[in-house]
């Protein structure tokens, strides 16, 4: 690159309403007067310029073009030698001899307002609904603020999602990271809008609030997202950030981080409870190893960075309540994992960093039971101190206790029949058999479009616990044996 001349600092004047598109939509607000002509290389989606000081790492930038036209970065790398600059709108048509770059002077900000729910947008918080731009209450850094450790509050407060499997055996409680482990052909799209469409808060007239973020997904699964959210009502109180599959990839790293300043928003200026619906973690994970490839990094496993850990925890930790203001953020990323491998990078390390996990089975589906939840390798650690008395029914913790140790139970069984035959298993091994059949096929199995209050699901899981001997019920009381029990044949032969 040393044959290149290094970049030149022109004079401009920055206009009054931000820099625009041929279009005329605007791109960013007014930016610093640093204009530097003269690149020194462009190379996939990076260009690189010399001679320019005063750059910092993260530095909002626009490349301008001759024609006019504006395309959006950001600094990824500020030294005497060089600074490159990450374009997310791609380099395509970018002369070394002719571009500009201009510098903002601070990092990546985006427009956050209440008025964008019930609104569309791309992933860099452009509106695509055909709608004016909302106008912005402020604008934020998109990478957000940490939250101070000493004035979170401890989650306690659950979410209805209207979803048996979750609501009785793994709890989404506000102010949790909960993520959704799923594989290629799972119905997880449809899991999440369903989730989106139906969670709300038990017995509270606190405002609620949906962030969904699609990242990387095809045409069709947009229009579905969004066809789902119309159709249903949700979308009033519904933000929807779409990132397609054809967008750039660099766009990808942004949607997340805007969507969750926005909730960031709505949550901690106007005392919203916010759920951040984030699919597919996976998909981000790809943008971040081809930025990573691109700016010739070491990889580390499978290709990807080594600082992915890190680089998840700055999306993830931006979740919770804080002590002295109102409002909350609770996320749901779901994760497509590679050959249903759970050891791979993304599911592995967001383990690490969430608040346990819910799993969906491919022999559930290839069954064709909806929701596939498993709940076996599936957990919410949160949960334990969000239900029981005073928060849901009393019973609550018990029947969870209690499906947990019946469901497993039944994989022995099963596996028992697999060897010696159905026939021959014992009568109260027959039990199991019959209490596993119902669990799946009237617990279990929902239509997408039905929501189970949470007095519902749980009503329905003693019916079907109640197909089992009432002395193999050792998780839950006597008093509520007596109570919720159902010794009536008649009252559970429709479940056989």
């Amino acid at each position: 690159m040393s044959q290149h001349p290094p970049a030149q600092l022109v004079p401009h004047k920055a206009g009054g309403s931000g820099a625009t598109s041929p279009s005329g939509s605007q791109t960013l607000p007014p930016l610093a007067t640093r204009v530097f002509e003269g690149l020194a290389a462009v190379r996939g989606p990076i260009v690189v310029l010399q001679g320019v000081t005063g750059v910092a790492y993260g530095e909002a930038a626009e490349v301008l073009l001759p024609d006019g036209s504006v395309r959006r970065g950001r600094v990824l790398e500020a030294s005497e030698a060089a600074t490159v600059v990450e374009v997310w709108d791609g380099t395509a048509g970018i002369s070394v001899g002719t571009a500009k770059v201009r510098f903002a002077g601070h990092g990546l900000r985006v427009p956050v307002s209440v008025r964008m729910l019930g609104r569309t947008f791309d992933g860099l918080a452009r509106p695509i609904d055909g709608l004016p731009a909302p106008l912005p209450e402020a604008m934020v850094d998109a990478n957000g603020a940490p939250m101070n450790p000493v004035r979170r509050v401890y989650p306690r407060n659950l979410i209805v999602t209207g979803v048996s499997a979750i609501d009785v055996t793994n709890t989404l409680v506000r102010g949790q990271k909960l993520p959704i482990f799923t594989g290629s052909g799972l119905p997880h799209n449809e899991l999440a809008a369903q989730i989106a469409r139906q969670a709300h808060l038990l017995e509270t007239d606190e405002e609620f609030a949906v962030v969904f973020v699609a990242m990387g997904v095809k045409h069709d699964d947009a229009a579905f997202f969004a066809q789902r959210f119309r159709e249903s009502g949700a979308m009033a109180d519904t933000a929807l950030f779409l990132n397609l599959a054809d967008d750039p990839p660099m766009e990808r790293i942004v949607a997340p981080r805007a969507a969750l300043s926005l909730a960031e928003h709505l949550a901690f200026e106007h005392g919203m409870h916010v759920l951040v619906i984030l699919t597919d973690m996976t998909n981000y994970g790809e943008a971040l190893r081809e930025l990573s490839s691109t700016r010739d990094e070491v990889p580390s496993r499978k290709g990807y960075p080594g600082y992915l850990y890190s680089d998840l925890a700055s999306l993830y930790e931006r979740t919770g309540m804080l002590r002295g203001r109102p409002g909350s953020i609770t996320q749901l990323p779901i994760l497509a994992m590679p050959n249903d491998d759970i050891s791979h990078p993304m599911p592995d390390l967001t383990g690490y960093i969430t608040e346990g996990q819910l799993v969906l089975s491919r022999d559930l589906h290839a069954r064709g039971i909806y929701p596939p939840l498993n709940i076996l390798p599936s957990l919410s650690r949160l949960m334990k101190d969000s239900i029981g008395e005073g928060r849901t029914r009393p019973d609550h913790p018990a029947v969870a206790n209690q499906l947990y140790a019946a469901y497993s139970r039944l994989q022995d069984v099963r596996s028992l029949a697999s060897v010696i035959g159905a026939d021959a298993l014992s009568a109260r091994d027959q039990r199991y058999v019959e209490f596993g059949q119902a669990y799946e096929e009237r617990f279990l199995r929902q239509r997408p479009d039905e929501s189970r209050s949470l007095d519902e699901s749980l009503d329905l899981a003693w019916r079907v616990l109640s197909l089992l001997p009432e002395d193999e019920l050792a998780r839950v009381s006597e008093d509520e044996l007596a109570e919720r029990y159902l010794g009536d044949e008649a009252q559970v032969e429709d479940l056989r």
